[in-house]
């Protein structure tokens, strides 16, 4: 715990809703007049695009079938590491970005399929905010869920996840179901041993779950909205957690467990800013008093 330096991570699919939550820290953040430093897990990949693709056959090549963006060889989970333990003891580091595409090209310089140079972080931040998939790797050799403060993660349930994949790259990508099916089956074996063993190590736990049928994703012919869902937050330690307050909050919602409160799928955003705010606070009122 880096009480001076606070560090929050966020781990979880894309689909899953850190994109909403990301938007809720930036709203946070902004309201509460904190400074914080954002890294993305993208930055940490081991290989640039064309390096990933070339990778990816000689693994298949040499009989391995499971490597992927989520297993630990493919990022410089080290170096994310260092990063964290770094700004928890100085308040200071380095970050840089992987460009995706021709927008972002246009911004940062740098060809798509590529990342920018490395850079240090602007001294006097207040936090550090990270959102990918490994902010809570922890292994024989590796502890980043040690070195943040606030672990959250954000995933919804499988099938749910592969229909959100499946229509995204399809979309986006030009993929077919099959194409994005063979990368699904190619992640699992990550998924199971690297991304799921992060949600033990999580303080908070969001996960969407559909309440319309998804029995078969590959043939979903729509993603399932909010208001088709629910979310199920579960709270690793729930010592301090008004959980009345919250139910009272967020209309239609219920406890279901000790640690766990469900609530409407439209009424995500609200949660995030009442569970979070104060725990935001909370950490840079503790770093400011160290």
């Amino acid at each position: 715990m880096s009480r001076k330096h606070p560090v929050i991570s966020v781990t979880g699919s894309s689909g899953a809703g850190t994109t909403t939550i990301k938007h809720t820290f930036d709203q946070i953040f902004r309201r509460e007049k904190i400074s914080a430093v954002t890294i993305e897990g993208d930055a940490f990949h081991r290989f640039n695009r064309a390096d990933m693709k070339a990778e990816l056959q000689k693994r298949l090549d040499e009989g391995d079938a499971t490597f992927s963006h989520f297993s630990v060889e493919a990022n410089v989970l080290d170096e994310l590491e260092n990063v964290f333990r770094t700004y928890g003891e100085t308040g200071g580091g380095k970050t840089r970005h992987y460009v995706h595409d021709d927008e972002e090209a246009e911004r940062y310089g740098v060809s798509p399929g590529h990342f920018t140079d490395w850079r240090e972080f602007s001294p006097g931040s207040d936090v550090l905010f990270y959102e990918g998939l490994h902010g809570a790797v922890k292994t024989d050799t590796i502890d980043i869920a040690g070195h943040a403060d606030l672990k959250i993660g954000v995933v919804p349930v499988i099938n749910l996840e592969w229909i959100q994949k499946i229509h995204r790259d399809k979309a986006t990508r030009g993929y077919t179901t099959e194409a994005v099916t063979d990368v699904i089956l190619r992640r699992m074996h990550a998924y199971v041993h690297t991304i799921c063993p992060q949600f033990i190590q999580t303080d908070i736990n969001f996960q969407r779950v559909p309440v319309v049928d998804t029995s078969d994703p590959f043939i979903a012919r729509w993603i399932p909205t909010p208001d088709e869902s629910l979310v199920v937050i579960r709270f690793a330690n729930p010592r301090g957690i008004d959980f009345s307050y919250l139910v009272s909050m967020l209309h239609d919602s219920w406890m279901t467990r000790a640690n766990s409160i469900v609530i409407p799928g439209p009424k995500l955003d609200l949660a995030m800013q009442l569970i979070l705010t104060p725990m935001i606070l909370r950490l840079v009122e503790q770093s400011k008093k160290a």
